[in-house]
């Protein structure tokens, strides 16, 4: 691999756990020294945890075992047992969007990291795995202090579908390969798992991935969440869908996934016995529990009418492979339904193994927390410097420079020193961290990043995003004409798009676009467009108007999202962001309806496809789309030109590698011999400017023609710094097997046998996959 200055020497300056030792304020969960349950086989660190989770149940009651199927699970006060919330959220940073997490007294906030889709862009997964960290060790010192849990339900891994969704901003972002990287990083960071006795993991925090699966609608035009029926075909459910829990599961080792309210295909998600129990359990072999997204029990009981009882729909839940309820429903049917004989204490026993076994991973169960590992984390490990540091690089990194006509950016200091900072989002703060957001440790706003570098004059022009009616627009523009740059930041907020919240329309709210047209009309100087959003917006007007010098797309940046604007903006930081995301102009929605699951165009039905991996129209930026303050160029060191599938001989006696046809064919994933079927792929990165920079080496695959591939798939990438004039060699390896390979009309894996396409910049190179018998 390449040696990426920044990123490398990132895990060295954040260690797992600062050595601070504090009074810890929680009491033990259980399993106190000198308490009722003292002594006894579930409390002792002597034994296997399966064990101890075997001797717990049998001493519990079933009353006592129906209280701890639901999230605020009850104490058992006989057993020296204390109450537990598993509801806590650490999506971009300890958030108090759950009920297990509360801030005031030694914790008045949390570090506020850029929102998951600004993070993405960044396209470094060093800085994913780093910045869950940081989040690990923030919550485990709040667990500490009593106010935070362990199990944070945290992250957001679905697939940003369509640009309309209001939660696409706390996605990873549209490819589904890249989201599955984020999990896996992001999850083993908040997880940090470390050897226990007996050989079991134990765990820092319990993550979950979410929201599972084919969830990617809300509220739009009356159709919500909790009564739509997502029809998936077993093709986009395989290759798209499924690929980022897949690999939280069997990459990262999340400990937990959740379900999700809508239907797929007629059956509630946390009612599905295939997609839970088959799937999540059965092939991908969760060590962990699954969870209900809240009320999603009594929402397909109450909302969908899935089952003619309270009592069946417990039954379809547990026996689908439900082990907690976000919610009441399981605590208070389960009883009657055990007694209705529709389930047993062996269903009830099962769910509960699973939870407890993650309470014991999590030392939950061994007595004092201030003597376990991490008991030292406290106060002063929360909002640390450092931590507060990392959120300022990771805005950084998540910035994207859209246009930089005639090289305007960036602006001069000497040059610039009086900006007119304009817009909705001028002063912006709350609205910088987004949804699923805590309490900041401090917010640096647009105006006040701009106000270190030059004298900033701030005239809003729009009050708000609404930007209805009457707006001091002349107010702005007259600003513009005396400045020596202007600034406008608008956008959206949560107030547009968010939970129960999808977008009919991608264009700027309200007169923000006349805003932004009239001020570039009037001002002397440069005008940078700055857009604060999580969904793409079709600003074609601003691309496309040569008054406007530069388009920045900023996100959610977080909490030190005004400086990391102005650092970007002035040269301060050279910007590598690139867009994880398609931006779609307006007419594509107007076409596409958003109830519509399809991955695929159907151009018989005027279907355009979704994504860039299926997408062929026109865009106003296309996924992967970002510019630099400085010229990089790729040459190819060294790579194959062909390269064997071995395939397994027992069950393809039949396979002919010498017909042409054959040749050509697809091949199944689970007849290859896919240990170390890779490619090497050695590219020379060369920095041709006059600034250090960063870059991302993105790495797309074009399949042979006649299959239902997409159309390209991004099957590889890495972030690398090269200073100015530098060249570094990256080192890169595409798996054929899960890289290559796409799902058929059944949702069978294959290998197209060919040649493949790799295109790398400006690059093009050809590999010849050729499938050979295995000689027995």
């Amino acid at each position: 691999m390449a040696s990426p200055f920044p990123y490398t020497l990132l895990f060295f300056l954040f260690p797992f756990f600062l050595i601070i030792f504090v009074a810890s304020a929680r009491p033990p969960f259980a399993c106190a020294s000198g308490g009722p349950a003292t002594g006894l086989p579930f409390c002792s660190v002597g034994h296997p945890i399966k064990t101890r989770v075997k001797d717990l149940l049998g001493r519990l009651t079933r009353a006592e075992k129906v209280r701890l199927l639901v999230n605020n699970a009850a104490g058992v006060p006989r057993l020296g047992i204390n109450g537990y919330e598993w509801w806590s959220e650490a999506l971009h940073g300890v958030s108090n969007t759950g009920p297990g997490v509360r801030f005031g007294g030694q914790f008045p906030g949390a570090t506020s990291f850029p929102q998951v889709i600004t993070s993405a862009a960044s396209f470094n997964a060093s800085l994913w795995e780093l910045m869950g960290q940081v989040v690990s060790d923030e919550t485990r010192a709040m667990y500490n202090g009593g106010q935070a849990g362990l199990t944070v339900w945290s992250p957001n891994v679905n697939v940003f579908r369509d640009p309309r969704w209001g939660r696409g901003q706390e996605t990873p972002g549209e490819d589904p390969k890249m989201a599955a990287r984020y999990a896996a990083a992001y999850v083993r960071g908040l997880q940090q798992p470390y050897d226990g006795k007996h050989g079991r993991t134990k765990l820092k925090l319990a993550a979950c991935c979410k929201h599972y699966t084919a969830y990617d609608l809300d509220n739009w035009k009356g159709i919500d969440r909790f009564h739509f029926n997502a029809l998936v075909s077993k093709q986009d459910l395989e290759d798209t869908f499924n690929v980022p829990f897949k690999a939280c599961v069997t990459e990262g080792n999340a400990a937990s996934v959740m379900c999700s309210y809508n239907q797929v295909n007629g059956v509630p998600m946390c009612a599905d016995p295939n997609l839970l129990k088959g799937t999540i359990r059965g092939q991908w072999h969760l060590d962990g529990y699954i969870v209900s997204d809240c009320d999603s029990v009594d929402v397909f009981y109450n909302t969908q009418h899935y089952t003619p009882t309270p009592e069946d729909a417990v039954a379809a839940t547990l026996k689908a492979g439900l082990d907690l309820d976000c919610g009441p429903f399981l605590a208070q049917y389960t009883e009657s339904a055990v007694t209705k004989g529709k389930v047993t204490d062996a269903d009830i026993d099962a769910a509960l193994t699973n939870t407890l076994t993650v309470q014991m991973r999590l030392g939950m169960y061994d007595g004092d927390p201030s003597k376990q590992p991490f008991g030292n984390l406290g106060p002063r490990d929360v909002c640390s410097p450092a931590h507060q540091s990392l959120a300022l690089e990771a805005a950084r990194q998540g910035i994207v420079i859209l246009k930089n006509a005639r090289k305007a950016l960036p602006l001069s200091p000497s040059r610039h020193r009086t900006v007119a900072v304009i817009g909705p989002h001028s002063d912006a703060t709350v609205a910088m961290i987004g949804n699923y957001a805590g309490v900041p440790c401090r917010y640096t706003s647009p105006l006040q990043g701009i106000g270190s570098y030059a004298t900033a004059v701030q005239q809003k022009g729009c009050m708000d995003v609404a930007c209805q009616g009457d707006q001091p627009i002349g107010t702005a523009v007259d600003a513009a004409r005396t400045a020596d740059a202007v600034i406008v930041v608008v956008g959206l907020d949560q107030s547009f798009e968010a939970e129960q919240k999808d977008r009919d329309s991608l264009l700027l709210p309200g007169r923000q676009q006349e805003l932004v047209s009239k001020v570039a009309m009037a001002s002397k100087g440069p005008v940078v467009l700055v857009v604060m959003s999580g969904g793409p917006v079709d600003i074609s007007f601003a691309e496309n108007d040569p008054r406007i010098s530069a388009i920045i797309w900023a996100g959610y940046p977080g909490q030190a999202g005004g400086a990391a604007i102005a650092d970007a903006i002035y040269g301060a930081y050279n910007p590598g962001g690139k867009l994880p995301m398609t931006w779609y102009p307006q007419d594509y929605v107007q076409k596409v309806p958003m109830t519509d699951m399809n991955m695929r165009a159907n151009p018989s039905k005027g279907y355009p496809g979704r994504t860039y991996r299926f997408y062929t129209g026109p865009v106003i930026y296309p996924f992967g789309h970002g510019l630099s303050y400085t010229k990089f160029s790729h040459s190819l060191a060294s790579a194959p030109t062909q390269l064997s599938v071995q395939l397994d001989g027992q069950k393809l006696m039949s396979f002919n590698s010498t017909d042409p046809a054959q040749r050509k064919r697809a091949v199944r994933v689970t007849h290859a011999r896919c240990d170390g079927l890779h490619i090497p792929i050695h590219v020379d990165v060369r920095n041709e400017g006059d600034r250090d920079g960063t870059h991302t080496l993105m790495i797309y695959s074009n399949p042979p023609a006649g299959h239902s591939a997409p159309v390209k798939q991004l099957v590889g990438f890495e972030k690398v710094h090269v200073t100015a004039g530098g060249q570094v060699r990256v080192e890169m390896a595409v798996d054929v097997c899960n890289d290559l390979s796409f799902a058929d009309a059944n949702g069978v894996r294959r290998i197209p046998i060919g040649e493949h396409s790799l295109r790398i910049g400006e690059l093009s190179h050809s590999v010849s996959l050729v499938a050979e018998q295995t000689r027995l």
